[in-house]
């Protein structure tokens, strides 16, 4: 099996590197549930412990809740993913017209924030993309 799992950070807050998956949907609220079931099934083949996988769904869910109001027609929303040991990267990001501000007080990114490790926001060079990670709560999280 090859190597999987994040390096360092690109300018854009994403993990460098090649993602593990991609997965680009309709940017429309509709597929958000697909989007959380895939986010749930990764984190499960991580051994994340049930209460860490609802946590990363509803988080995901709040990702897509910021960026989905934002996308310009047309637009896609694509997730990708990042699995290292007991941990796991999400990127969910949709095209945009013009400038986009994050509503860092919003309750979507205050749910966000607090469920997740780790997240960030970025709106740049027509793309607006949040960023999550989460890290389980075992310690002998493997592959």
């Amino acid at each position: 099996m090859a190597s999987i799992g994040r390096t360092t950070e690109a300018s854009n807050g994403e993990p460098r590197g090649r993602a593990d998956v991609e997965l680009r949907l309709p940017a429309d609220s509709a597929f958000a549930s697909v989007l959380r079931t895939t986010t749930a099934g990764l984190a499960a083949r991580l051994d994340f412990p049930i209460d860490d996988i609802e946590d990363l769904r509803i988080a995901v869910g709040e990702a897509s809740a910021m960026v989905l109001p934002e996308a310009s027609d047309g637009s896609d929303l694509m997730c990708r993913f990042y699995m290292a040991p007991g941990e796991l990267t999400v990127s969910v990001a949709v095209g945009v017209d013009g400038v986009v501000t994050p509503d860092f007080d919003s309750f979507a990114w205050q749910v966000l924030t607090t469920l997740a490790s780790h997240a960030t926001s970025e709106a740049a060079d027509g793309t607006f993309v949040i960023t999550l990670t989460m890290e389980s709560g075992h310690a002998e999280i493997g592959l």
